[in-house]
């Protein structure tokens, strides 16, 4: 399980202030294809919220254990039937190299739309 210091653990708190949660655990418990989902969002996300539905006060503390044990990220908060985990996400090279070329330049879009955009607005005006 991975420690955080109280600097770290306030600012992830803050940053997961506006977040909803990813993932519901309900009565039947953590089974294997929740912390499989949780597993999965935290690889995307890094920080997540997971929410508690008809457990009992007094197993959620060892719930929270169990889940940050079995998958290695730390406990950020628990505030009632809300769990906030965070785990580094790691660094995958070939993701990264490939996502680069599709990324667009920003709002307008491609460099390309970008262009023919300039040049239907220059028609226009003369």
């Amino acid at each position: 399980m991975t420690e955080l210091n109280p600097t770290q653990r306030r600012a992830l708190r803050a940053a997961a202030h506006h977040l909803n949660p990813v993932v519901s655990i309900s009565q039947k418990g953590l089974a294997p294809t929740v912390l499989a989902e949780i597993d999965r969002c935290l690889k995307v996300h890094e920080l997540i919220k997971v929410r508690l539905y008809g457990i009992e006060r007094g197993n959620r503390p060892a719930l929270f254990d169990e889940i940050c044990n079995s998958l290695d990220c730390a406990q950020v908060q628990h505030i009632g039937n809300l769990f906030v985990l965070w785990r580094e996400r790691p660094v995958d090279e070939d993701t990264e190299k490939s996502a680069l070329p599709t990324r667009r330049t920003g709002k307008m879009g491609t460099k390309k739309q970008e262009a023919a955009r300039n040049e239907s607005s220059r028609k226009r005006k003369g």
